[in-house]
């Protein structure tokens, strides 16, 4: 793809698997971004990385990458723990922030990055909740908008596959690591109920916020056996809607995800695939005013590329934000806890009642 003559220079912050396999590759391919600099602490990792995606510099200090006058934007693609205080350190410094999802690990320090944001008129921040930019469920998003009118229910579901990784094994590059990597303190992926709910959900709540809007109150059943984690969650939405959230992971079938929606005038079917495959969703939107169905051929699925694309046309055209922004960010989390003190408790929770804790 031709790059545009003004390019939004990138530092991203981490050399690791979804730097390696998403955003490194993404900042090359698109039209408006350059990968300016690289960071990670983990020196052998940091210099095999750079010498395949050629960063004009590398760095193993991340405050000296903030003081590059030249870098405008970080991308924080780092372990989860780390998002919020390594988003503050480069929002401080004046540069925009692309953060993984989740945003955060609890309320609180989403709410502090919202304050860090607000403090800074002019910073943006976007959430990597990437799927927003599946040209698919970008078309669904507008049609709901548009054409259906009051919306009666809408159920997700993100069910992760049994054979994911060979996939993934077979779809991704081969994924250069380093025993120098910074790593949180213990290990937060043992605990699957939070490592889970963190890690995927987000995403699943994040499609739901997109397409159906904010949510009011969640009740949440789960159970895990043979290995398996299933949540499958009641939810109202605050526009009156009712809705249902089926996190199943690992289902001893293919990647299985998508999301259906009910409407006045109209329904949409969508169907998912394993993201790193690039393929956008198989959407289908029927409208009663038309009489007809309307399928997108969505055919460049690369979600990644497409992500830092609108982020960077954000910041250099003023255009209005496709991807999650810190207040949805904050929301998703917001969900994520209330869908967990639901489960503990048996009760339905209010979002704004949420104890804060996944």
């Amino acid at each position: 793809m031709k790059k545009e003559d003004r390019l939004l220079r990138v530092g991203v912050l981490g050399a690791g698997l979804i730097a390696q396999a998403a955003h490194l590759e993404a900042c090359k391919k698109a039209r408006n971004v350059e990968l300016y600099a690289l960071c990670d602490a983990a020196q052998d990792l940091r210099d095999k990385v750079a010498a395949v995606f050629e960063p004009k510099k590398a760095f193993s200090d991340y405050d000296a990458m903030l003081a590059d006058e030249e870098v405008e934007a970080v991308i924080v693609a780092i372990a989860d723990q780390f998002h919020v205080p390594m988003a503050i350190r480069a929002i401080e410094a004046g540069k925009h922030v692309l953060v993984e999802k989740p945003m955060g690990v609890n309320v609180a320090e989403c709410e502090r990055l919202r304050d860090a944001v607000r403090a800074r008129p002019g910073i943006r921040v976007q959430v990597g909740t990437m799927r927003r930019f599946d040209p698919g469920i970008a078309f669904a998003h507008d049609f709901i908008r548009d054409e259906i009118g009051q919306l009666l229910a809408l159920k997700a579901w993100y069910c992760d596959s049994i054979y994911r990784y060979q996939e993934t094994d077979n779809l991704q590059p081969l994924i250069i690591s380093s025993p120098q990597a910074k790593r949180p303190a213990g290990d937060p992926k043992a605990d699957k109920f939070h490592y889970y709910l963190l890690g995927h959900a987000s995403h699943l709540v994040d499609t739901a916020c997109y397409l159906g809007g904010d949510l009011l109150a969640v009740r949440t059943d789960y159970q895990q056996k043979f290995g398996a984690h299933s949540w499958f969650v009641s939810v109202e939405f605050a526009n009156g809607a009712l809705g249902h959230l089926d996190l199943t992971l690992p289902v001893r079938m293919e990647w299985h995800e998508g999301f259906h929606v009910y409407g006045e005038h109209g329904s949409v079917v969508a169907r998912s695939v394993n993201p790193w495959y690039f393929r956008g969703a198989e959407v289908e939107c029927f409208s009663t005013r038309a009489g007809q169905y309307r399928r997108p051929v969505g055919a460049d699925g690369h979600t990644f590329r497409r992500q830092v694309e609108g982020f960077a046309d954000v910041i250099l055209k003023g255009v209005e934000p496709v991807g999650a922004q810190v207040e949805d960010g904050l929301a998703a989390v917001r969900a994520l806890s209330a869908i967990s003190h639901s489960y503990k408790t048996g009760r339905r929770v209010l979002l704004a009642e949420a104890p804060g804790e996944v």
